[in-house]
């Protein structure tokens, strides 16, 4: 019966688009009306409001709704979401201003004069305005006023015209700032929780094991990290529209003629282009490059962009008049003093404690109140001149609003679909297809593109990928990253815009044609650009690092960067570190004896062992490298023979997994039915004869096992334990090699500090009588505290421990007390001793042999990566590693 509502919800929510019901309200009333339908059949046939459904009931959903309502408007987790309505509102903004009208024309004047140039021009503009609008309708209505008329009195082909509009129009939605990824993000981030549970749940399945090694985790994603995903995707596209026209205007010469330029290339010509040109250019790299650099979150560079579109706006409105760019010019000169500023003063207002600070803390006041001033003073032009503030703050209230109500309803339907099974029943088809997970990948894709013939975007993202993203993102065999996932679904999502019948572009182009320009026209000119949107998702599917290497980059490049002992990292640090032990090999064994045949023979036994130990590991290295890559050769060449038998061996696994759901399934509706007081026997009977199907099929599922499979997979698992046990002898070795010269330098450069503690020693123990043992206390506890912070002198510590011991209470003793800070100055002019010598004999030459391995043999034990190992890392774990054999 569940499969029977979960049509109905399908058919209602089917029935409401087609129809033309608002898409706000079709989506949670279809779940609202299939799940009260449920509740109230299984209420009056099998006295159990829940009978119906495959998980829970309809009080679990209405709880589930209401956790969606609270996740969307009030966890912190989700504030991505608040960047909406300012990446809208920065649009809206450019838009209306007319700053995207200028761009246009200008642009066209500067390509025109070449073959194809118009059209390229069209595409020019319209990745400007995508990255800096990033509003569809707005985009395409401006560019067909505006470019449409101008194409076809150069006597350009009516479809390549309408194509390269509506095309260049909807490359907001793939170049950030783009509304599509933050939703995408947004979805993206609780599918990769529901994805991560999974694997941990198949890891434990099919190992035993309770606890899944965190390299083998999901990877989430961002905000931010999708735009960075989505550049170098977005510029590809823009490359494959004027590759295109440039090559079909070589081709077919009349299709794009060369347009001739109405006036010269003079100064004034090249001042206006520079005056409309780079205004856009400097917002789109402040917005996007303060993302990128980690200057600022996904909300603060919306924030950033709302301002800078508003300072824009400001002097455009007033185009002409002799105060237009005040604003700007005020604006400006405050964010570069602001600059300035806070890279010579210190403006943290709680560490005010000179004159120079509080100089540079009220220097910093002054330029943000210049800013306020700035951005009110353009603000309050853009309220007085057309109204045009009061419709943008409009705009974007509508838009946010229908975004936020459509995330809403589809959570509510989402959570519908789930309640009746289709979750699993999507899930348990994917996985069932022939060819693993680039099937199940190539079936969801063309499902998103065909739904985009007849939805939106919107209900793309938030109906299609909370349910199919799970299932995608948690198989090991692919091992696919959030980011990359969820930029291929938006270089497919975008495909819905032009895609007839109901391709939002076209019909927004269509309201601003004029009667001699076709509908079919519009569908013929969109073929093209539909073809190389999609030969941009083959491109980008074949090579993940053109979306995942920039996050990453970024990522290990920043503050926040993880450490080189992160799990993630290990094998790609591996791999660059043994290309460079092979190739500097004998360098490092030259650099390790020479430390050997340094005069250390008056350190501490301690530090001499240490060290000595330290030099032995790290002569190991090369052999344990050795045995990590013959293990590994073993390993890869035992892996394909053993991988069809494990995939298929796996696959039959998860066919039993999922008879035996059915099989507790029907158990469950037989003891319903049982309970029931007049219960149809008959039913009973034909429910029993099913689940007696069902175990016969588990069995023959179960005997196609090959009988050998046990031992086969004990013997590959034992390859990949002697492979991890060579890399952790590696990395085990490495550490104890690198730790003890690290400590030995610190100990020895750490001897003028000693020097100040004897003297601060010395000045104790001379002072110390009977009448002020309190003070004394005080003093060994404050000369204690200095000494812990010096390394190696754990001993000295102990003992002036042991000194404030007699100083307090019945235990007093001043003899006590000098005999003991005696003692700790006996072990202070020791350990001066040995350590001046070290710093005058040794030092140099262990800091050479530091420097040689800190990041080779010692990288593990660094802070974060150096730059060159950051991007080979980055470079490395942006393609996908198969992990399935391990699981």
């Amino acid at each position: 019966m569940e499969l029977v509502f979960l049509a109905i919800l399908i058919l209602l929510m089917a029935s409401a688009l087609a129809s033309g019901f608002p898409v706000a309200f079709a989506l949670p009333g279809s779940a609202i009306l299939s799940i009260g339908l449920a509740a109230l059949s299984g209420w009056i046939f099998a006295g159990d409001p829940s009978a119906y459904f495959a998980q829970g009931g309809p009080v679990q959903w209405l709880t589930a709704g209401v956790t969606n309502f609270r996740g969307i408007y009030w966890e912190v987790e989700r504030d991505t979401l608040i960047a909406i309505p300012l990446f809208v509102f920065m649009g809206i903004m450019l838009q209306r201003s007319k700053i995207a009208e200028d761009l246009l024309v200008t642009m066209a004047q500067l390509f025109g004069p070449v073959r194809g140039g118009l059209g390229v021009s069209v595409v020019f503009v319209g990745g400007l305005l995508a990255a800096t609008t990033g509003i569809v309708g707005a985009t395409v209505v401006a560019m067909g006023l505006i470019s449409l008329p101008a194409m076809l009195r150069s006597n350009y082909s009516k479809s390549l015209a309408t194509g390269t509009i509506a095309a260049s129009g909807t490359l907001g939605q793939i170049i950030p700032p783009s509304i599509v990824l933050i939703i995408l993000a947004d979805q993206l981030a609780s599918a990769v929780d529901q994805a991560g549970t999974a694997r941990k749940t198949l890891y434990r399945e099919t190992t035993g094991s309770f606890s899944m090694p965190s390299e083998f985790g999901v990877t989430s994603t961002s905000a931010g990290d999708m735009f960075l995903g989505a550049l170098i995707p977005g510029l590809i596209l823009v490359g494959l529209y004027m590759v295109f026209i440039l090559a079909l205007a070589i081709v077919r010469r009349k299709v794009a003629p060369a347009v001739a330029l109405e006036g010269e290339l003079d100064r004034r010509f090249m001042m206006r282009v520079f005056v409309i040109l780079i205004p856009p250019l400097t917002l789109i790299f402040i917005v996007l490059g303060s993302i990128i650099l980690g200057i600022a979150t996904v909300n603060q560079a919306g924030a950033i962009g709302a301002v800078g579109a508003m300072i824009m706006a400001g002097y455009r409105l007033k185009e002409g008049q002799k105060d237009a760019f005040y604003p700007a010019l005020l604006a400006i000169l405050c964010v570069v003093a602001l600059f300035f500023i806070s890279h010579t003063f210190s403006t943290n207002i709680r560490n005010i404690k000179t004159a120079e600070d509080a100089m540079g803390v009220s220097l910093a006041a002054l330029a943000s109140i210049g800013l306020i001033i700035a951005t009110v003073w353009s603000g309050w032009r853009t309220f007085k001149i057309d109204n045009t503030l009061r419709g943008v703050i409009l705009e974007t209230a509508k838009t946010t609003s229908l975004v936020f109500i459509i995330l809403l309803g589809a959570a509510m339907l989402t959570a519908a679909f789930r309640s009746f099974g289709g979750e699993e029943l999507v899930k348990n088809f994917l996985t069932s297809l022939p060819g693993g997970f680039w099937m199940q990948f190539v079936i969801v894709m063309a499902v998103i593109f065909v739904l985009g013939f007849f939805l939106d975007f919107i209900e793309i993202a938030v109906v299609v990928v909370p349910i199919v993203a799970p299932i995608l993102l948690m198989d090991p065999s692919a091992n696919i990253t959030a980011v990359w996932l969820g930029v291929m679904i938006g270089l497919n999502i975008q495909t819905s815009f032009l895609t007839p019948p109901f391709g939002f572009a076209l019909f927004y182009l269509r309201g601003v044609a004029p009667p001699s320009v076709r509908t079919v026209d519009m569908y013929k000119g969109v073929v093209p650009f539909i073809s190389l949107q999609l030969l941009a998702l083959v491109i980008v599917g074949s090579w993940p690092p053109l979306v995942n290497y920039l996050p990453n980059r970024i990522s290990l490049l920043s503050d926040t960067a993880p450490p080189p002992l992160n799990p993630r990292l290990q094998s790609c640090i591996e791999q660059d570190l043994f290309q460079q032990y092979a190739a500097n090999e004998q360098s490092l064994r030259n650099s390790i004896n020479e430390v050997r045949s340094l005069n250390t023979g008056f350190l501490p036994k301690k530090f001499q062992s240490d060290l000595r130990d330290g030099l032995d590991k790290a002569k190991s290295i090369f052999e344990l490298i050795d045995k990590v890559k013959s293990t590994g050769r073993i390993m890869d060449a035992a892996a394909v023979e053993y991988r069809p038998v494990h995939q298929e061996v796996r696959r039959i696994q998860r066919d039993i997994g999922r008879l035996k759901s059915e099989i507790n399934e029907s158990r469950n509706q037989i003891n319903r039915i049982k309970r029931t007081p007049d219960a149809d026997q008959s039913q009973i009977e034909i429910l029993g004869s099913q689940l007696a199907a069902l175990q016969a099929e588990q069995k023959v599922l179960e005997a196609s096992i090959p009988s050998d499979w046990g031992e086969v997979s004990k013997k590959f698992k034992s390859l990949q334990n002697t492979h991890k046990i060579a890399r952790r002898q590696y990395q085990q070795a490495a550490d104890s090699a690198y730790e003890p010269v690290r400590e030995l330098i610190e100990v020895i450069e750490a001897f003028p500090a000693l020097q100040e503690v004897e003297a601060e020693l010395k000045q104790i123990t001379q002072a110390i009588s009977s009448n002020n043992l309190d003070d004394i206390s005080v003093k060994i506890n404050d000369a204690t505290k200095l000494v812990r912070r010096i390394p190696g002198t754990s001993t000295l510590s102990s003992k002036l421990s042991s000194a404030r011991r007699f100083t307090r209470g019945r235990r007093s003793d001043p003899e006590q007390v000098k005999e003991n800070m005696e003692q700790g100055l006996k072990l202070v002019a020791d350990d001066l001793a040995w350590r001046k010598q070290a710093s005058e004999e040794i030092l140099d030459g262990l800091r050479a042999y530091e420097l040689t391995i800190r990041n080779n043999i010692g990288l593990r034990q660094q802070a974060r990566l150096p730059r060159d190992k950051a991007i080979a890392v980055a470079s490395c774990s942006s393609v996908h590693q198969d992990l399935s054999l391990s699981f």
